[in-house]
């Protein structure tokens, strides 16, 4: 009986250090940091999918392009990639222009989102042409 009870001691005690040294550690991927922050998204705020796809127009009411994508530099909007010109896609050509040149809000009346630029088509035609990097 006291072998029995000091071989179950020895393996009590054998695993202790075992069971103490257990952790948990987080992996990231890249500059990642470790711990996750989240964040709130209220009904009103902009998303990239809702700029996708949305036709700018002028003062004249004038579609004069579509934004196609947007290009980010250190966490901020660097340049709206517009579509300009063509038919189906033939013909059209991209320009790059900044963001503060664009007017995007949200018609309430409407309930769409509008964007709006001070520009003819003509001139976005002869602006230089984005051409994605490879």
């Amino acid at each position: 009986m006291k072998k029995l009870a000091l071989i179950t001691a020895s393996l009590a005690l054998l695993a202790t250090p075992v069971l103490a040294q257990s952790t948990t550690t987080t992996t990231t991927t890249g500059m990642a940091p470790a711990d996750a922050k989240f964040s709130t998204v209220s009904k009103d705020e902009m998303f990239s999918s809702k700029l996708k796809g949305l036709n700018i127009t002028n003062q004249q009411n004038e579609t004069v392009g579509e934004i196609t994508d947007l290009a980010f530099r250190n966490d901020k909007i660097a340049a709206m990639i517009l579509s300009v010109g063509g038919f189906l896609g033939i013909g059209e050509h991209y320009v790059a222009v900044s963001p503060a040149s664009v007017n995007v809000k949200y018609d309430e009346k409407n309930s769409k989102w509008v964007a709006t630029m001070n520009t003819t088509k003509d001139a976005l035609k002869a602006a230089p042409e984005f051409k994605y990097p490879k």
